[in-house]
C-alpha cells in the first residue's frame, strides 16, 4: 500500500515536472510580465492584471491557475548627484524613468499538488533611438503543498504517507530576462527557475524531484494594415533542461487597440482563441483551448479569463521612448 501511494504522488510530480511544472497562459501577450521580468515597466503603464485560469473544465482536480501581477516605471522624477566634487556635490531632478518594478502572486493547484507564491521583480530600460532593450531579475518564494485532504486511501488505516513524505515545503528561487521593444516589434527571452531548487519531500524514492530551468522566447511583428487595423503575428517557445519543447504559433488582428481577437496554435495539440476589448482604461481578456487529442470528449476545454487596469497614456502609440 505505501508503495501505491508514494508511486502516485511521484506521478502528480512527474506530470508537473513534464508539462505544467510553471503556471501555463494562453494570453501571453496581454501580459508577458508573468513569463520575463524585464518586461516591468517596459511600456510605461502602470498595470494591474488579475488572472484565472480552468484547465480541462470537467474533469475531478484539474489545473487551476489564479495570479495577481503588478508593474510600473519609477524614478522619473528622482533626484540624482550631478557633481562627481564632494564639496560641490548637488542633487538635480532626473527624468530618465530607465527603472521598472513589479510584483505577482499566484496560485497554482494541480491534482493534489498546489502551489502558493509571491515574487518581486527590478528592471532596467536602455534607450536607442526607436528602441528599447531591458534586462530584468526577480527573486520569489513558494509554497510547494501535497493536499492530503485530496488522496483518497484504499485502507482508511494506512496512513504510511504521513511518515514517509513532507507535505508542506517552502522553496526560494529567481528569474532572469531580456527584453527588446520598439513600436513594431518585440522579442524576448526568459529564464526561470535559475536555483533549480531541489524539492526535499522526505523520501527516496522522490529525492531527486527538483524545479527544472524553464526557457521561454517570444516574438512578434506588428502589421498595420490601415490607419485603425493591425495584424500582430508572434510566438511563444518554451523549454527545459530535458530539452521538452512546446510552443505557440499564432496571429492577432486589432482593431484601434480598442477590439482584438486571435487564433493560435499550441504544439501540444490545442487551438487556442483569443477574443479582447478595451474601455478606457480597462482591458479584458478571454482565452479557450480546444484540445486536438483524444481528452477532447471528457472535458469542456480550458478557458483563461484576464482582467487588466493600465493607468497612464497610451505609451506606444506615440514617441514614448521621449515620454521618460
Amino acid at each position: 500500500m505505501r508503495k501505491i501511494l508514494i508511486l502516485n504522488i511521484l506521478l502528480f510530480c512527474i506530470t508537473a515536472a513534464s508539462a505544467q511544472q510553471l503556471p501555463l497562459y494562453s494570453q501571453y501577450v496581454l501580459n508577458g510580465y508573468l513569463l520575463n521580468p524585464a518586461i516591468a515597466g517596459s511600456d510605461g503603464y502602470t498595470s494591474f492584471n488579475l488572472t484565472a485560469r480552468e484547465q480541462w473544465l470537467g474533469f475531478d482536480d484539474a489545473p487551476q491557475t489564479r495570479s495577481f501581477s503588478f508593474q510600473s516605471r519609477i524614478l522619473r522624477r528622482s533626484y540624482v548627484i550631478k557633481s562627481r566634487n564632494i564639496s560641490n556635490r548637488k542633487f538635480r531632478p532626473s527624468t530618465k524613468g530607465r527603472v521598472g518594478v513589479g510584483g505577482f502572486i499566484y496560485h497554482d493547484k494541480n491534482g493534489a499538488v498546489e502551489r502558493i507564491g509571491l515574487q518581486g521583480s527590478y528592471a532596467y530600460h536602455i534607450f536607442f533611438k526607436n528602441d528599447q532593450l531591458s534586462f530584468g531579475l526577480s527573486g520569489g518564494l513558494f509554497q510547494f503543498r501535497i493536499r492530503e485532504e485530496d488522496i483518497s486511501y484504499l485502507d482508511p488505516g494506512d496512513m504510511t504517507i504521513m511518515e514517509s513524505v513532507r507535505k508542506v515545503l517552502y522553496v526560494p528561487d529567481a528569474h532572469f530576462g531580456v527584453y527588446y521593444l520598439n513600436y513594431k516589434f518585440f522579442a524576448g527571452i526568459a529564464i526561470n527557475n535559475l536555483f533549480q531548487s531541489h524539492l526535499k519531500l522526505g523520501n527516496e524514492a522522490l529525492k531527486e524531484y527538483k524545479q527544472l530551468r524553464h526557457y521561454y522566447f517570444t516574438g512578434g511583428y506588428r502589421f498595420e494594415l490601415t490607419r485603425d487595423h493591425s495584424i500582430e503575428p508572434s510566438a511563444l517557445i518554451k523549454a527545459t533542461e530535458r530539452f521538452t519543447l512546446q510552443g505557440d504559433l499564432g496571429a492577432k488582428y486589432s482593431y484601434r487597440e480598442d477590439y482584438w481577437a486571435g487564433m493560435f496554435f499550441r504544439t501540444s495539440g490545442s487551438i487556442i482563441t483569443q477574443l479582447g476589448v478595451r474601455f478606457n482604461q480597462f482591458y479584458i481578456g478571454y482565452a479557450f483551448d480546444y484540445s486536438l487529442s483524444s481528452i477532447r470528449k471528457y472535458n469542456w476545454g480550458s478557458h483563461e479569463l484576464v482582467l487588466a487596469l493600465k493607468l497612464g497614456d497610451n505609451a506606444r502609440r506615440y514617441r514614448w521612448l521621449h515620454r521618460y
